[in-house]
């Protein structure tokens, strides 16, 4: 496996990645990878609108609705 470095990184965003990675129950090290698996693995993805709503609003992030049952639609009007 590759290993890379990082040089010049502001003390405010190893701070911040240091309570996430705490909050997630990782190391920085680790957490790095998952940030950049998740930021690479997008880019494969489509991107259509129904996936763009779901990475919103998704059960993932929180959001999981109970959609209520629908009645049948009424009968087209005739024209005979």
């Amino acid at each position: 496996m590759a290993s890379i470095t990082i040089r010049n990184l502001d003390d405010d965003i190893r701070t911040r990645l240091r309570v996430r990675a705490a909050g997630n129950g990782r190391s920085m090290e680790e957490e790095v990878r998952q940030i950049l698996r998740k930021a690479v693995g997008r880019a494969e993805r489509s991107r259509d609108l129904t996936s763009i709503i779901r990475s919103y609003f998704g059960p993932d992030n929180g959001v999981d609705l109970e959609l209520p049952e629908r009645d049948p639609g009424r009968e087209p009007p005739s024209f005979e």
